[in-house]
C-alpha cells in the first residue's frame, strides 16, 4: 500500500503561527509525535510502505468532512472535530469486520486557524488513534483561501474471505444494532437550533462530536458464522439499512418500537415535541452497527446489540408500528 506523499503531513505540537512554520519543520514536527509500528515505513519518504501478509485481505476507505457541510467550526472545538476526523472514518473498518492497520490525513487549512488550534485538532486525532491502534503513516497539507477541508484515508485487514459485506444478507436473517441510535441526530438537533445545554443535551452534544467507532465489536461479529451483511450507521436505518437490502436483493420488515433510544434523547424528544423515531431513523452519525444475522446464531453473539426487524422476500422496507416512510440522510 502507497499513500501519495507520506511527508506531507500536520504537526502535533506547532509552536509557530501557521505562516511562519515551514513545510519541512511541519513535517518533522509530526513525525517525532507519530511512529509507525515495526515493520512499516511511515511518515519521512515520498509513500509508506506497508507489507502485505499472506492470507489477508486489505480494506481501504476514504471520507472527507467539509466545513459547512459535515460542521460548524464555530461550534465544535478542535479536538473534537480530530477525534471525529478520525472516528467516521475508523467506522468503515469496524463495519467490515476489519483490524486497524493505518490512517493517512489530508487537510486544506485557511490561515485563519492558529497553530494552537491545529495542535489541539491533532491531540483528538492522537487520542482516538492510540485507542483503536491506528498508527498516522502520512497525508498531505495545503493551504485553503476560505474553508477547512478534512480528508481521511485508513487501511485495515481480514483474513482472506472474512470480511462482512452488505450483499451477503439472507432471507430469515434478523436485523440489529449495536448501541443506541439517534443521539447524535439529537446532539446536531441542539446545535442547529442553538438550545440550551443542559446535561441531556450536552451528552448527545457528545454523542455527536465524540462517536465511538465499533471496532471490537465488528472484529468479533466476524468470528460467527451467521453473521452475514454489515455497515455501520452513518447517514441512519432508513437510507443505510436500504444499502444492504440493494446490494442483498431482499426486502426488510422494522419493529419501529425495537428500535433502541437512548432515555437521554427520548426526554429531549418530549421536551421539545420531535419524533424519536425519525431522528433515530433518519439522523445518522452514529456509527453504531447494523448488521443481520441467522436467528440460529444470534444465540451466541455476545456483542450487547438489540433485534430491531427481519429481512424478507421482496424488496420492500415495511415500517411495524408507523406510517411513516423513513428514508434517512441522502448526501444528494
Amino acid at each position: 500500500m502507497v499513500c501519495r506523499d507520506a511527508t506531507c503531513c500536520v504537526s502535533t505540537y506547532i509552536n509557530v503561527s501557521m505562516g511562519k512554520l515551514g513545510e519541512f519543520e511541519l513535517i518533522q514536527q509530526i513525525r517525532s509525535s507519530f511512529s509507525a509500528p515495526e515493520n512499516i515505513q511511515g511518515i519521512g519518504d515520498d509513500c509508506a510502505v506497508i507489507p502485505q501478509q499472506e492470507g489477508y485481505e486489505t480494506l481501504v476507505s476514504t471520507d472527507m468532512l467539509m466545513e459547512g457541510v459535515h460542521f460548524l467550526i464555530e461550534d465544535v472545538n478542535p479536538y473534537q472535530l480530530g477525534w471525529k476526523s478520525a472516528a467516521v472514518n475508523f467506522s468503515d473498518i469496524a463495519a467490515m469486520g476489519g483490524e486497524p492497520v493505518g490512517s493517512f490525513l489530508a487537510f486544506s487549512l485557511p490561515k485563519t486557524l492558529s497553530d494552537e488550534w491545529v495542535a489541539q485538532f491533532m491531540e483528538g486525532y492522537q487520542a482516538i488513534s492510540k485507542q483503536f491502534g491506528f498508527p498516522l503513516l502520512g497525508g498531505d497539507t495545503t493551504s485553503s483561501l476560505d474553508r477547512l477541508c478534512i480528508c481521511v484515508t485508513v487501511l485495515g485487514k481480514t483474513k482472506k474471505g472474512q470480511s462482512r459485506k452488505r450483499n451477503m444478507a439472507q432471507v430469515g436473517d434478523l436485523i440489529c444494532v449495536t448501541g443506541t441510535v439517534g443521539d447524535s441526530a439529537g446532539g446536531l438537533d441542539v446545535i442547529l437550533n442553538k438550545r440550551e445545554r443542559q446535561e441531556d443535551e450536552q451528552w448527545l452534544i457528545n454523542r455527536h462530536y465524540l462517536p465511538t467507532p465499533r471496532i471490537p465489536e465488528g472484529m468479533e461479529l466476524t468470528q460467527i458464522e451467521g453473521v452475514h451483511a454489515m455497515m455501520d450507521i452513518s447517514d441512519g436505518i432508513g437510507s443505510d439499512l436500504r444499502h444492504i437490502m440493494k446490494e442483498s436483493n431482499v426486502g426488510a420488515i422494522i419493529n419501529i418500537t425495537k428500535i433502541p433510544i437512548s432515555k437521554q434523547l427520548r426526554r429531549y424528544c418530549e421536551t421539545h415535541n420531535l419524533d424519536k423515531y425519525k431522528l433515530a431513523t433518519c439522523g445518522g452519525e452514529d456509527y453504531e452497527l447494523l448488521f443481520t444475522v441467522s436467528p440460529e446464531s444470534e444465540n451466541h453473539i455476545t456483542v450487547p446489540h438489540t433485534i430491531i426487524g427481519t429481512i424478507t422476500e421482496g424488496y420492500e422496507l415495511t415500517w411495524e408500528g408507523s406510517d411513516n416512510d423513513y428514508v434517512g440522510f441522502r448526501h444528494f
